[in-house]
C-alpha cells in the first residue's frame, strides 16, 4: 500500500511541548498515524492516529513551519522542519482530504436540501461562534490583569489559536451561505447558467461544496481523480530518505478507527474546550481572515454611521488652469455588489490558490479591477500637500515630527474614499506616472521649477513621478519635490500578495525618505498592509500594521499602528499613533481615531485637539497633462483602452486589452532573456536594497546643470 512518511513535531499537553514522531499518511485509508520513532513504526506500535475524512487543514501567516489538522472535535499542532517541508506535507494531505471527502459524499444517501436546511445550519454555527468570541474576549481581559509574562505568554498562544478556530467559524458562515444561494444553480452576472469548471478546479480545497450529511448533493458535483502514488518496483522493504516525507510501502495495514485517537487524551491539544462534547463539528472550512457576514448589532450600527458619512461629498479643490480628463477625473463610485452574482469565476479562481500562497502571479478577474494604476494611487499620498509642505515651515523638530505625522495621517483616505474594494492595474514594467500640485494658498511665480520631476510645473507646486522599476517582484519607486520650500520624498513599495482563505493580504514591503533640505534632516517613513476582506460576499478594504517614522538627527521618533477590525465588536478602520522626544519611553502625543474619518490629539501638556478630520479636509486635485500628450508608457495613456471599456461596463473588451499589455511585457522580457540584455530604468536606481531616484533635488542644490534651453525632465 503506498504512502508517504518522514519526521515531524507534534505539540504536546504532556510535556508541554513540541515532541518528535515518525509520522505515515496512508492516501488511501484516509489516516495519519504517528509512532515515537521510525522503528516503532517498522514494528507497528502506533501511538495514534488523525483520521482524515472531513479534516480541515490551516496554516499560519507568520509562522510558515506550523499547520494544524482539525478534526472528530478536536486540533492537532505540528511543526515541520521548513516552509519547504510543511509544503509537502499540506499538499498530500489535501490531496488525501480531497479524495477521501469526495468519495463518502458520492456513496452517502442524500435528501433534499431546503433552505430551511442552511438556515438551521447557519444558527447553528453563529452559536458556536458567539460562545467563542465570548470566550477570547473573557481571555483577553485575563491576559491584561496577568502579570506573570510567562503565563501570559500562554495565554497569548491560547488566543492565537482561539482566534483561528474563529475564522474558521466565519469562514464556514460564508460558504453555507453561499451554498445556499447555489440551491437554485450557479448565477453568473444575475443570471442561472451552468458551472463553469475544469479538471483542475478544487472545490473541496475549503472544505467541500457546502453540502450537508444527510442531505442531497449540490446540482454540480465535481469528480476528483484519484492520486496515484508511486512506488519504486525495487524496494521491498519500508524506505524513506531521513528527514524528508517520501514514498515507501508500509508495513502495516491499520484498520481506520471511528475517530482520532492518541495514546492520552490528555496528550491533545485542544483549541476550546466547548467542542469537546459537540454533536458535530462546527469546523468544516479552512480559517482564514474574514469578515464575519452574519452583523452584529454593533457591526450594524457600524455600517449604519458608515453609509451615513459616505453620503458627504468630498470638498476637491482644482486649479484655474486644469484639464479634465473624462475617463479618469470621474470618480469610480461603482460599487462591486455582492460577488455571489460572479459565484462561479470567483469559485473557480479560489479553487487554483491555496492559503499562504504569493498571488503575484495569480490573474484576478478584470470586473473586480479600479479604473487606474497603482503608481497613479500611490500619489495620492499628497492629496493634502499644503500639510506635506508645511513641515519645513515649523519652528522646532518637535512640531516638524508632528507635522509629518499629521500628513502621513491624512494620506490614506484619498486613496480608499469609500468602502469600495477595488484592486488597481498592476502597472507595467517601465511605465510611469508624472503630475503635480498647486499648493493651496501659496502665490505662483510662474517660473518653472529646472530639472524638476514634472515639466509642467513651478517651483511653488509639488512635483510627482513614479515608475515601476521591476515587475518580479513588482516594485514601484516615487518621488516629490517642491524646489521653493526644499523638501522631497524619496520612497519605493515592494507590494507582495498574500491568499488567506476568504481575505487576500497585501504587504507593502518598503520606506521612504522624508528630507528637508534646510534643516538636514530626513525621516524614515514605513507603509501599512492593505486587506480585502470578504472576498466571495461583499468586499471591502482595510488598513493593518505597525508603521514606524524616525528622524537619526534629532531622535523624534513615531509609531502609528492601524487596526483591524476585531472579531468582538469594535470599528473599522481604526488608528492609534504615539510621538516620542528623543530617549523618552512616554509619549509627547498620542492620536486616536479614523484614518478615514477623524483622528484626535493628546499632547502631554495636557491639551486636546482635533488632530486630522478627512471629512472636512478639501482633497487638492493633482494635475496630469492631456493623455495625447503623454508618452507610450505614461499610465493614463497605456491603460486608456482598459479604462475605456471598463467605464461603459465592456468587461470581455477591458480584459482583452489588458491581456494584449501583459502579453507585450512577457515578450519584451524573453527578448531580453534571450539577448542577455538586462532592464534598464528611467527615472531611478537600485542602492544596495532601496531604490532612489536619480537626480534629487538635494543632489541638484550641490551640483546644479549649465543653465540650458530645455529642462531636465523624467523619461516617459
Amino acid at each position: 500500500m503506498a504512502v508517504v512518511e518522514g519526521p515531524l513535531s507534534k505539540w504536546t499537553n504532556v510535556m508541554k511541548g513540541w515532541q518528535y514522531r515518525w509520522f505515515v499518511l496512508d492516501e488511501a485509508a484516509g489516516l495519519l498515524s504517528y509512532f515515537t520513532s521510525k522503528e516503532k513504526m517498522m514494528r507497528g506500535t502506533r501511538r495514534g492516529c488523525v483520521r482524515l475524512v472531513g479534516a480541515v487543514i490551516g496554516i499560519d501567516d507568520e509562522d510558515d513551519s506550523t499547520f494544524t489538522i482539525t478534526v472528530d472535535q478536536k486540533t492537532f499542532h505540528f511543526q515541520a522542519r521548513d516552509a519547504e517541508e510543511r509544503e509537502k506535507w499540506v499538499n498530500a494531505l489535501e490531496i488525501t482530504i480531497m479524495r477521501h471527502s469526495t468519495s463518502s459524499k458520492r456513496v452517502e444517501p442524500r435528501g433534499t436540501v431546503t433552505a430551511a436546511d442552511f438556515d438551521r445550519k447557519l444558527a447553528e454555527t453563529d452559536s458556536y461562534l458567539q460562545i467563542m468570541l465570548e470566550q477570547v474576549q473573557a481571555l483577553e481581559t485575563r491576559i491584561e490583569a496577568c502579570e506573570d509574562l510567562a503565563a501570559k505568554e500562554k495565554y497569548n498562544v491560547i488566543k492565537v489559536t482561539a482566534e483561528a478556530m474563529i475564522e474558521a467559524i466565519k469562514h464556514s458562515i460564508v460558504m453555507l451561505q453561499i451554498s445556499k444561494e447555489s440551491l437554485n444553480g450557479p448565477v453568473m452576472n444575475g443570471s442561472v447558467h451552468e458551472a463553469i469548471l475544469t479538471s483542475g478546479a478544487d472545490f473541496n480545497h475549503f472544505g467541500g461544496t457546502g453540502e450537508i450529511p444527510g442531505k442531497s448533493r449540490r446540482p454540480t458535483e465535481l469528480h476528483v481523480p484519484d492520486v496515484v502514488m508511486v512506488t519504486p518496483p525495487f524496494l521491498d522493504t519500508p524506505a524513506s530518505v531521513d528527514g524528508d516525507p517520501s514514498t515507501s510501502v508500509s508495513p502495516v495495514s491499520p484498520r481506520v478507527p471511528e475517530t482520532s485517537y492518541s495514546s492520552s487524551e490528555e496528550e491533545d491539544f485542544f483549541d476550546a474546550e466547548e467542542f469537546k462534547n459537540a454533536p458535530h463539528s462546527p469546523l468544516r472550512q479552512h480559517g482564514s481572515a474574514l469578515e464575519n457576514p452574519v452583523k452584529s448589532k454593533e457591526e450594524e450600527e457600524t455600517e449604519a454611521s458608515t453609509e451615513g458619512s459616505e453620503g458627504i461629498c468630498q470638498q476637491v479643490i482644482t486649479a484655474e488652469d486644469d484639464y479634465y480628463d473624462e475617463l479618469y477625473d470621474e470618480q469610480d463610485k461603482e460599487d462591486l455588489g455582492s460577488l455571489e452574482k460572479h459565484g462561479s469565476i470567483i469559485a473557480h479562481l479560489l479553487s487554483q490558490v491555496r492559503i499562504g500562497m504569493d498571488l503575484t502571479k495569480v490573474v484576478l478577474p478584470t470586473f473586480i479591477l479600479e479604473r487606474r494604476s497603482l503608481l497613479e494611487m500611490y500619489a495620492d499620498f499628497f492629496a493634502h500637500p499644503d500639510l506635506f509642505v508645511r513641515i519645513v515651515d515649523m519652528k522646532t523638530p518637535q512640531d516638524r515630527m508632528i507635522q509629518l505625522v499629521r500628513w502621513y495621517l491624512s494620506a490614506f483616505h484619498a486613496a480608499r474614499n469609500s468602502d469600495i474594494a477595488k484592486k488597481a492595474y498592476n502597472p507595467i514594467l517601465g511605465e510611469t506616472f508624472v503630475c503635480h500640485w498647486k499648493i493651496p494658498g501659496m502665490d505662483d511665480s510662474g517660473e518653472k521649477a529646472v530639472d524638476g520631476p514634472c515639466e509642467e510645473a513651478t517651483r511653488e507646486n509639488l512635483s510627482f513621478v513614479a515608475e515601476q522599476v521591476s515587475h518580479h517582484p513588482p516594485i514601484s519607486a516615487f518621488y516629490a519635490e517642491h524646489q521653493t520650500k526644499r523638501i522631497t520624498l524619496d520612497g519605493y513599495i515592494w507590494t507582495k500578495s498574500k491568499f488567506l482563505g476568504l481575505s487576500i493580504g497585501v504587504h507593502m514591503i518598503g520606506q521612504g525618505v522624508v528630507s528637508v533640505i534646510d534643516h538636514d534632516e530626513e525621516y524614515v517613513i514605513t507603509f501599512p498592509n492593505g486587506y480585502g476582506r470578504s472576498i466571495l460576499t461583499t468586499p471591502w478594504v482595510e488598513m493593518g500594521g505597525k508603521v514606524s517614522m524616525s528622524c537619526a538627527k534629532t531622535g523624534y521618533n513615531a509609531t502609528v499602528t492601524f487596526h483591524t477590525k476585531p472579531f468582538y465588536g469594535g470599528k473599522k478602520h481604526r488608528v492609534t499613533s504615539e510621538i516620542f522626544a528623543p530617549n523618552e519611553k512616554k509619549p509627547i502625543v498620542t492620536i486616536d481615531g479614523e484614518w478615514n474619518g477623524v483622528m484626535y490629539a493628546k499632547y502631554a501638556t495636557g491639551m486636546n485637539e482635533v488632530f486630522v478630520d478627512t471629512k472636512k479636509m478639501p482633497v487638492v486635485k493633482k494635475l496630469v497633462k492631456p493623455r495625447e500628450k503623454q508618452a507610450e508608457f505614461e499610465s493614463r495613456r497605456l491603460w486608456q483602452e482598459v479604462t475605456h471599456n471598463l467605464k461603459i461596463n465592456e468587461v470581455d473588451k477591458a480584459t482583452d486589452h489588458k491581456q494584449r499589455l501583459e502579453q507585450r511585457q512577457r515578450e519584451e522580457a524573453r527578448d531580453r532573456k534571450e539577448r542577455g540584455v538586462a532592464w534598464e530604468t528611467k527615472n531611478f536606481h537600485e542602492v544596495g536594497e532601496h531604490w532612489v531616484y536619480d537626480r534629487p533635488l538635494q543632489k541638484r542644490l550641490r551640483n546644479p546643470s549649465p543653465v540650458s534651453s530645455g529642462s531636465h525632465t523624467p523619461s516617459s
